[in-house]
């Protein structure tokens, strides 16, 4: 029922969102406080507000792709996306309010976010849940073929198994060389591939799953005709292409479809948010540093010769050159003095870091411990070289010592902080710290950027890790 009104069923829940988010809207203002009494306020001073408030939590729904089916989702991760639509709903809100001067509290931004979080979020979780117990009982289902005999479709068979709440019920195996044709692969039926047309006529199959190897693909070109055919969608396991590539996505090239298989592909809708976080937390935290950029500043002066700031030339996305700001910590000349320091580097890999690195000041260990030479690089997040999370930006020496799978580092605009700033820094090597820039890459999410973000505040604090 459900999957027969799915698009119905998505209109009806867009509605429902922007009604509900206009709803809490007007009860929020309605609050004592929040707004000025129904006879002295000229309504026409918050329409904007109004209809960001009402439109910005289901926009964010669908840049995060939180419209789309849910059934094989994890409740943990859905509840970190929904509050990170809250989060979005509030700072936008917070944007209008300000740029059009609203006559509401300052509280009602952060208030309608928090209520629409707990409570459209909170329903749309509910339901997740509820649906999920009514596939474990069988209601709700989607029946799958899949197509090849070998361990991928045995693989398939068992991710299905294991995961009743998916709703998702084979009704058997599609291939050619399987050894004999009316036997099970596992505990389903084994169809030749000619009966493809007769399944698809007499049994309702809402999806076929291509997992066999890359040598049996042209046979399954047939299941595939089959499917489109009839108007039934059909899953191509990547790795069938090896198993190191990226998820592919789908895209056209003039009139062909084509699969992209590239390193990055996240949705253009949740980089443009990263890139507004990014804009709002660099300009408030150059703001809110400033004093203490001044301070440290005026301490460097005082202490040692030099200029206050240090520009190096980094590397930023695909390799771009760019001259990134930091707060001198060195005495002046340390570049020239690397040169016979090679033999004490204590890092492997083409990184160059000493724990005791005698030419750091006084000053600049303390600066260093606490990450706050680095606060100079949020004119680089600002300017758009760099990002609030990301992997550090390298020097284009260590890029050219990079083998080829390290340069997937580069696949993405580089970070103040990032996973290896958060699981040790300078304890960490340079392979772990290559395998946790491609993690970070290969998972990255908005939300996951949160959960780093605030992993890094204690870091900081503490100095863990720092040298």
């Amino acid at each position: 029922m459900l999957r027969a009104r799915s698009r119905e069923l998505d209109v009806l829940l867009q509605i429902t969102d922007i009604a509900g988010s206009a709803g809490v809207f007007v009860w929020v203002v309605s609050l004592p406080g929040m707004a000025p009494e129904a006879g002295e306020l000229a309504w026409h001073t918050i329409v904007p507000l109004a209809l960001a408030a009402s439109l910005t939590w289901p926009m964010s729904l669908r840049i995060l792709n939180l419209t789309k089916s849910m059934r094989t989702e994890r409740i943990p991760l859905l509840a970190s996306q929904f509050a990170l639509a809250g989060v979005s709903t509030a700072l936008a809100l917070g944007a209008v309010a300000f740029l059009t001067s609203a006559p509401v509290a300052a509280q009602v931004p952060i208030l309608c976010g928090l209520t629409q979080l707990l409570v459209l979020g909170g329903v749309r979780v509910l339901a997740h849940v509820v649906l999920r117990n009514f596939r474990r009982g069988g209601k709700n289902t989607r029946n799958v073929l899949i197509a090849g005999s070998g361990p991928r479709a045995l693989y398939v068979e068992t991710v299905i198994e294991q995961h009743p709440s998916w709703g998702l019920r084979v009704v058997g195996f599609v291939d050619d060389d399987a050894p004999d044709h009316g036997k099970s692969a596992g505990s389903y039926d084994m169809f030749p591939i000619a009966a493809v047309p007769e399944l698809l006529s007499d049994q309702v199959i809402d999806e076929v799953i291509v997992a066999c190897p890359r040598s049996k693909l042209e046979q399954m070109v047939t299941v595939v005709d089959h499917a489109t055919a009839a108007g039934v969608p059909t899953t191509l396991l990547s790795d069938i292409f090896g198993e190191l590539l990226p998820a592919p996505v789908v895209k056209r090239f003039g009139a062909l479809p084509a699969l992209t298989f590239a390193p990055v592909h996240h949705d253009a809708g949740a980089l443009a948010l990263k890139r507004g976080v990014d804009v709002v937390g660099a300009a408030l935290g150059l703001m809110l540093s400033a004093p203490i950029l001044l301070a440290a500043c005026l301490a460097i002066r005082l202490t040692d010769p030099g200029p206050m700031l240090f520009h190096q030339v980094r590397c930023s996305l695909n390799g771009r050159l760019f001259t990134m700001p930091k707060l001198r910590t060195m005495r002046v000349g340390a570049h020239e003095m690397r040169a016979g320091m090679e033999e004490s580097n204590e890092m492997d890999g083409p990184v160059f870091k000493i724990r005791h690195d005698p030419r750091i000041t006084p000053l600049g260990r303390l600066l260093r411990k606490f990450s706050l030479d680095e606060l100079p690089q949020l004119w680089s997040v600002l300017k758009g070289d760099m990002s609030l999370v990301g992997p550090r930006p390298a020097i284009p020496d260590e890029v050219a010592a990079y083998r080829t799978f390290e340069r997937r580092r580069l696949s993405m605009r580089p970070g103040l902080t990032c996973l290896w700033q958060v699981s040790g820094r300078n304890e960490i090597g340079f392979d772990d710290w290559v395998r946790l820039d491609l993690e970070y890459i290969d998972t990255w999410s908005p939300a996951n950027d949160l959960r780093i973000l605030a992993r890094t505040v204690p870091v900081v604090l503490t100095g863990e890790g720092a040298s």
